[in-house]
């Protein structure tokens, strides 16, 4: 594999000195980007463009050619897992994604395969595979999956859900299903995200979308404690090099000391959480990604300077932050706004770091 022209992604995961505050962008491949709409329309879907390896590979480096990003992303989706179980995933237009099949009870979590990365998922793994070789060491690929909460939301509910009643009343009244379930995601994306990193993912990503909509309680025991199991199981030393981790739970700036706590080397955050406030609470244990609102990027390009500049600020100096959105980016950006966004981030950072702390 190529030496990495630019490792400051990685450097700031693992809080060390860099020259500027990395950036990159949570779907940062994506609908607001014309040349990605022509590239979904040649797939004809979007599970045809997943799983097409070379495609993924097109869509996943095309920010890059147009933006100075210090990691790309690999193009998947985070339901391949239990589609990869048998449940049949699909995407109805205006309605995301649909189950064929869903978990109803305990006989169903039972049937459940865990999937193997090569053999069932290889078409993520092929796709890490080309995306490695055709970055050519420019940036660090980050590889990714859902969070065994999260996916069980979808499996439960069939789909997307509004207030997840399905399954959280298989939480409450079937605690000991819901476990079993969640056991068995936690086993099936560890086994998905080592074989990202084996394929040539460099730091990987767990997306727990849907944690911060559990009480206190029920988040530590039915969302954390899955996530804590995945992060002990994972290979954290490839290719003579750390593969970080990092944490992202949507609205779960209440539980920050807990997910610190959980083994990760970084934690997302959610645009809702001051990443100043952040940093007092969890001290040097990790670093911080995010974190500013994605609709701040409907706004003029000063407007979003301003944005970047107070986020930057409340950080203040020192290691341990990567800049990102407080979530994904929306289909609606004007692509100069991200650009602008990006160039922000490069630019007004540099005051924060100390170049001459950086050992090569």
């Amino acid at each position: 594999m190529s030496e990495l022209k630019n490792d400051r992604f990685l450097r700031a995961l693992m809080r060390q000195p860099v020259d500027v505050t990395p950036v990159w962008m949570m779907r940062q491949a994506g609908r607001y980007l014309p040349e990605y709409r022509e590239s979904r329309s040649r797939a004809g879907d979007f599970m045809a463009l997943c799983t097409n390896p070379e495609l993924a590979c097109e869509v996943t480096l095309q920010p890059l050619e147009r933006y100075p990003l210090d990691a790309a992303i690999l193009f998947s989706d985070i339901l391949t897992i239990p589609d990869a179980m048998g449940l049949g995933l699909y995407f109805e237009t205006g309605e995301g994604p649909r189950f064929r099949k869903r978990i109803d009870t305990a006989a169903d979590i039972a049937a459940l395969p865990i999937p193997d990365p090569e053999q069932d998922l290889g078409y993520v793994m092929n796709a890490v595979r080309t995306i490695r070789s055709e970055l050519n060491g420019r940036v660090p690929l980050i590889g990714f999956s859902g969070s065994p909460w999260t996916l069980a939301t979808y499996m439960v509910e069939g789909g997307s859900s509004k207030d997840f009643r399905k399954t959280k009343a298989m939480l409450y009244d079937q605690p000991e299903a819901m476990h079993q379930l969640l056991d068995k995601l936690a086993d099936s994306v560890t086994s998905y995200l080592n074989g990202q990193i084996l394929a040539g993912a460099q730091a990987v990503q767990i997306f727990d979308t849907w944690g911060g909509n559990l009480s206190a309680d029920a988040y530590q025991h039915f969302s954390l404690a899955y996530m804590r199991k995945i992060v002990s199981g994972l290979i954290r030393e490839h290719e003579g090099r750390r593969v970080p981790v990092i944490l992202f739970t949507k609205n779960g700036g209440l539980w920050l000391e807990s997910i610190a706590d959980a083994g990760a080397d970084a934690l997302g955050l959610d645009w809702t959480m001051d990443i100043g406030v952040a940093r007092s609470r969890v001290g040097s244990r990790v670093a911080l990604q995010g974190n500013m609102d994605p609709t701040v990027l409907y706004a003029k390009p000063v407007a979003i300077r301003q944005e970047v500049a107070r986020i930057l600020k409340s950080y203040g100096k020192g290691n341990g932050h990567v800049f990102n959105l407080g979530h994904g980016i929306t289909p609606e950006v004007d692509p100069a706004h991200a650009g602008a966004f990006i160039e922000a981030v490069h630019e007004l950072s540099a005051i924060y770091h100390d170049p001459s702390a950086i050992v090569v």
